[in-house]
């Protein structure tokens, strides 16, 4: 064996005596999906970094999450002054591999924005279910999230961080009465304990997360000048303090390579290679609709290109269902000190089909560091007996890379330019505090006509109060002065007076009224 890829696929590695022949994942079956499992300690790191090495030799992009921060030595050299160079040479000699040392193209990303590029998605891409899921909301609760996905987009808000969510929440709440008689009901406890589970999800730091620019998947799928399938390394060492967080992105992630990716049939070697690290986080407590959508896309995924890879301490971690789509499989040891652990290596062994050469179950619980139990899909895609192998060594550096390495890789990506700035677009958040602040101003100004009409009221009936004050005064005064002189006239007139109004009941004294009132304006 000269490199780490055959005529046929992927080399894995082989034994001497009591071992298999060349194990090798068939590069046309590599989109069937795999299982890479073991306890701590026993491999799982090396075995992933190889077949990350052989699927970019083979032009296959890869994406996997380093945990222990371990597999960023893929972006350098292995060297001869390592420690284990020694070691690294004999095994080569004995499985029949001609150890090279070289690099990989390497993108490092962070959702974090910390030890690589900075990796987003929007509110409105991530949907309702997975973020229900991430918050671990009820099904009441989750039932308002759909209405509020539903209203948004109905308005034509756009919800990319997590300010749009809740200023979107809030306006959900405000409209709970309407909403209510069209979409059923919409509790305000309901809408309180999503906020507080994004309070949570802040604290866990997926502000970050949440925004644009959103990750382009092309920009993952891409080959350096030589061809070679580039690997994308997710920094996950501080995201594994948020499990859920990291299981809830890399099952999105799935998701959206799922749903964009054209059909693409039986290819002859993957378009796409995803390694699920720590694929316990994804399955754990999950309900029942998000185990169904798992499985759906592990089932027709593999129509799209991409092939998909658990990698976990026990295989009883994966659910039945999902674990029969798993045709290509390395398992590394199992200890098994109690009745569980025994039952567990026994499922383990019942996974794989039989050796007559040797009891599966006492494999996996004998071999060693650097060894597996593994299993490859056979020319026909049936799988292959179990076998005892050596993995191959690395290629790459084993073991992680500097700070200031990592520093230069970041520095000549291209990609530093496109995410390493955060864009704020105008959205649901921005659009309702706009209209909010209109709504209030509306009704500041409405206030403050209707004190000043009351404020003008007081004053008009003020100065009427006023005039009438003033006007009594003055005929109060006149009145005193003519007093005296107008007796015999008031008397004349008063005389005259009582005529007129006995003369008023007949229609002969209407006339004389009409006749003398005319006479006199008339005269005027």
């Amino acid at each position: 064996m000269t490199g780490v890829l055959t005529e046929a696929g992927v080399f894995v590695g082989g034994g001497g005596e009591g071992y298999a022949e060349p194990q090798e994942l068939l590069m046309k079956f590599g989109n069937r999906h795999g299982l890479i499992a073991g306890a701590t300690g026993t491999g799982k790191t090396v075995t992933l970094q190889i077949l990350a090495e052989a699927f970019s030799a083979a032009g296959v992009p890869v994406f996997m999450s380093d945990i222990k921060g371990d597999l960023s030595g893929l972006a350098k050299s292995g060297s001869e002054t390592h420690k284990l160079h020694e070691p690294f040479m004999k095994r080569s000699a004995t499985i029949g591999f001609e150890l090279s040392y070289t690099a990989f193209p390497v993108t490092f990303w962070d959702m974090f924005g910390e030890q690589g590029h900075p990796v987003r998605t929007t509110i409105s891409e991530m949907g309702p279910l997975l973020l229900a899921r991430l918050m671990g909301l009820s099904e009441a609760q989750e039932g308002v999230l759909n209405i509020a996905f539903h209203l948004a987009d109905s308005e034509g808000l756009a919800l990319l961080d997590l300010a749009d969510l809740r200023t979107m929440l809030t306006y959900v709440a405000e409209q709970a009465d309407e909403l209510t008689k069209r979409y059923g009901n919409v509790d305000a406890r309901s809408v309180g304990a999503i906020q507080r589970q994004l309070l949570v999800l802040e604290n866990q730091g997926a502000t970050s997360f949440f925004g644009e620019p959103a990750l382009d998947l092309a920009d993952m799928m891409s080959h350096d000048s030589d061809g070679r399938g580039r690997i994308n390394i997710l920094a996950a060492d501080k995201l594994m303090g948020s499990p859920r967080l990291y299981a809830t992105f890399l099952l999105w992630l799935l998701s959206e390579l799922f749903e964009e990716l054209p059909e693409v049939g039986n290819p002859d070697k993957p378009k796409f290679v995803f390694f699920f690290d720590e694929a316990h986080l994804l399955f754990d407590d999950a309900p029942k609709a998000l185990l169904d959508k798992v499985e759906q896309v592990a089932r027709l995924i593999r129509s799209k290109g991409v092939g998909v890879y658990f990698i976990t301490q026990n295989p009883a971690d994966v659910p039945d269902d999902i674990l029969g789509q798993l045709g290509n499989r390395v398992q590394h040891a199992l200890r098994a000190f109690t009745g569980k652990d025994q039952r567990e290596l026994q499922r383990a062994a019942e996974n794989y089909r039989p050796n007559p050469r040797f009891d599966t179950a006492d494999a996996i619980k004998e071999v060693g560091t650097g060894e597996a139990v593994t299993s490859f899909l056979e020319a026909k895609g049936v799988p292959g007996v179990a076998e005892r192998t050596l993995i191959r060594p690395p290629c790459s550096q084993l073991g992680p890379i500097t700070p200031e390495e990592r520093r230069a890789v970041l520095q000549s990506s291209a990609l530093g330019m496109k995410y390493d700035t955060a864009i704020d677009r105008d959205s649901a958040h921005e659009i309702l505090t706009r209209r909010a602040e209109a709504a209030a101003q509306e009704a500041a100004e409405a206030e403050a006509r209707a004190a000043a009409e009351k404020a003008d009221e007081k004053r008009l009936r003020e100065f009427n109060k006023a005039r009438r004050y003033d006007q009594g005064k003055t005929v109060t005064k006149t009145s005193t002065r003519k007093t005296n002189s107008s007796r015999r006239s008031d008397s004349l007139v008063e005389t005259f007076a009582k005529s007129v109004v006995r003369q008023l009941g007949t229609k002969s004294g209407q006339a004389i009224v009409r006749g003398v009132l005319g006479s006199l304006f008339k005269s005027r």
